[in-house]
């Protein structure tokens, strides 16, 4: 695609196809610093604010601001100036409060903080304590005690070693990968003045030191916070966070920062961590000393080995649960030291968006927001959908929609289980109250979300939830079902091939049932767009939704994975990762990672397939077919059913070739 063809498009005011030629120019072009790659740049964000899309527009030009060369750099200043007389999404901004510091009720939002900690620590001491006592006791033996004991001892040692030294380790990787810039306060201050007010007013309230401040040159935006003690603590962002937020919404994702530091988050994440390791090192403890010996001591270890790891598995939920209930409290800390929850709103929605117009401008994942993940504001997984509907409207209705997933379906829920982070909005939904108490109209209208939450169909999102929990492990519940099975048939029959083969059976026939339910018929496939999709409030991870997209492939979606075979397609609406499937398994995807995704990237295609919606929206792939007739078959189902033929068949050749021993 030239850049001659994208410049006349926008000399004729054909707005809308100018900027999909320049964007499509722009990501094939292998030069950055390329006079042309910048000259589609500048006249790019000229055709985003002849669209209407200002948010865009106006990031592009702050992008453009960073640029090392002086011409691209000298324009963009000029071209700002345009942006006061220009009206935008800002323009309708719900309001903030007079002063800041007023206490506000969370109202049962994120459960008590003292609370959520304080019963994590003592179970998971508790759980700690229990185990050891039960080891002293059973043993009756120094011997394997000793070596607990060390074992322990160097755990302890190891992570208190690890507490004060990870800052430090931290900064050195992160220059490494990320070549973070530590700043002074100053330097922040002309990149927002608010922020600098921000953390001089929370810094001089709580007596903490001014954090170590520092910004990593990447356009993803996130921030996090890592330390060992407050007053040690690092506070970082990527530039892409000034690039997408305003001055306000910059200072409450800071302010949200500094509540991390002001609770302590992370020294008792890392006391946390430790305990659930120590219940991971008695289960492998236990587990070794049960192997021989004594049949009484190999009884007790193998029991006390049992509990140890059921420990282990509580307490990793438990601290998945304490690290959502901290992000619900920096959020509140945020709302309550700048008087301003409506703009944490904005900028939790506009980093989603901004996440996802980097993805969209990229072939690779970011490897900092991947690696960040865990530290993040916001969980990048999440993403998808949330940026998807501020993408092309500010709307909030539109945006509210997607949050009817996060707030209403119970598979919400159960994702939610598995991450670090609350879903976004249930995070702006708590931000609203905050504002609703401040006497302020919300930014977005979640009284709406909820109205209409409340008249969704209960039984279609329930019923087949709860059926969908026992399909989803159908599998695994085959497989048990077939042993018990077995095992009674045994009792009754000399036929020992049963314990062998009768779980194999139940193995296949649980995948069977389960590929029904999750790869449906797909030849009445609706063509639809990704927002739509995403707005599907009983959208499900398990029952595939049949469904036909056009758009563009723009990239992989494997995180740092040179040969993924995975894909992004991008509509006018929205982006979606695209899960491909080779008929070849494993080393199918690798090959056709290798040797043909390269080729599709930048092709507009129709794509087939099931939407699943989780945390993070995918579509399993079924059939790409681009303009020139190339056409790619996925195999999601075709595996399914080939491992659930040869699971049977396997079962019943064991159990009818040990009969006849």
């Amino acid at each position: 695609m030239s850049l001659q063809s994208g410049l006349d498009a926008l000399k004729e005011k054909r707005y809308q196809e100018a900027v999909e030629l320049l964007e499509q120019f722009c990501r094939n072009c292998a030069e950055h610093d390329s006079s042309d790659y910048l000259s589609a740049q500048m006249w790019l964000m000229k055709a985003y604010q002849a669209t209407g899309e200002i948010e865009k527009a106006k990031a592009l030009c702050q992008k453009l601001i960073m640029s090392e060369n002086p011409q691209a750099r000298s324009w963009a200043e000029q071209a700002s100036k345009s942006f006061r007389q220009t009206p935008s999404n800002a323009s309708q901004k719900a309001g903030r409060a007079a002063t800041t510091g007023m206490k506000l009720a969370m109202g049962g939002v994120g459960g008590s903080l003292a609370l959520a900690s304080g019963v994590t620590m003592t179970l998971l001491f508790g759980m700690v304590l229990a185990l050891g006592l039960s080891l002293v006791f059973i043993l009756g033996s120094d011997n394997p005690l000793q070596g607990l004991a060390i074992a322990i001892g160097i755990t302890l040692v190891f992570n208190i070693a690890a507490f004060f030294l990870s800052p430090f380790i931290m900064d050195l990787t992160q220059g490494w990968l990320y070549q973070t810039r530590w700043v002074e306060l100053a330097e922040v201050e002309t990149l927002s003045p608010e922020t600098a007010k921000v953390i001089r007013q929370v810094c001089d309230q709580k007596k903490l030191k001014t954090p170590r401040l520092g910004i990593i040159n990447d356009q993803n935006p996130t921030a996090f916070t890592y330390g060992s003690l407050p007053n040690s603590a690092r506070l970082v962002v990527s530039q892409g966070l000034f690039t997408y937020l305003d001055d306000d919404e910059i200072a409450t994702v800071y302010a949200h920062e500094l509540g991390h530091i002001v609770h302590w988050d992370f020294a008792v994440m890392t006391v946390a961590s430790t305990l659930v390791q120590i219940c991971y090192l008695i289960y492998g403890t236990a587990r070794r000393f049960g192997r021989g010996g004594d049949s009484k001591i190999k009884d007790a270890m193998q029991t006390a080995a049992l509990v140890a790891y059921v420990f282990y598995v509580i307490g990793t939920y438990l601290l998945l649960y304490l690290s959502r209930t901290r992000e619900y409290f920096a959020d509140h800390f945020a709302a309550e030291s700048t008087g301003n929850p409506n703009a944490l709103s904005r900028a939790l929605v506009k980093i989603a968006y901004g996440i996802l117009e980097e993805g969209s401008r990229t072939q690779e994942p970011s490897r900092l927001i991947e690696g960040t993940r865990a530290l993040g504001i916001y969980d990048h997984k999440a993403a998808a959908s949330t940026g998807t509907a501020y993408r092309i409207a500010s709307d909030t209705q539109k945006i509210g929609r997607v949050f009817l997933w996060d707030m209403f379906n119970p598979w919400g829920w159960w994702m939610e289980l598995n991450s670090t982070h609350p879903l976004t909005g249930k995070r702006v939904r708590a931000l609203s109250t905050y504002a609703e108490q401040l006497g302020l109209p919300t930014e977005f209208d979640m009284g709406r979300v909820i109205g209409e939450g409340k008249s969704l169909n209960k039984s279609r999102l329930y019923s087949n939830f709860f059926l969908d929990v026992v399909l989803y492990g159908a599998e695994t519940i085959g497989f048990f079902v077939g042993l018990v099975m077995g095992v009674i048939l045994l009792s009754s029959s000399p036929n020992t091939g049963l314990v062998l083969g009768a779980p194999l059976i139940g193995l296949g026939i649980g995948i069977f049932i389960k590929a029904l339910v999750m790869f449906p018929d797909y030849k009445q496939a609706p063509e639809t767009d990704i927002l739509t999709l995403m707005s599907d409030p009983y959208a499900s991870p398990l029952r595939g939704q049949p469904a036909k997209l056009e758009g563009q492939l723009i990239g992989r979606g494997d995180a740092g994975y040179k040969f993924g075979s995975d894909l992004k397609i991008q509509d006018r609406s929205g982006m979606l990762y695209l899960h491909y499937a080779s008929r070849f398994g494993p080393i199918g995807n690798f090959l056709f990672g290798m040797k043909r995704v390269q080729s599709l990237i930048g092709e507009q295609v129709g794509a087939v397939g099931w939407f699943r919606r989780g945390v993070a929206p995918w579509m399993d792939l079924i059939q790409l077919q681009s303009q020139n007739g190339t056409i790619v078959n996925s195999y999601h189902r075709f595996w399914s059913f080939i491992l659930s033929g040869g699971s049977i068949i396997l079962g019943v050749v064991l159990t009818m070739f040990l009969s006849s021993r």
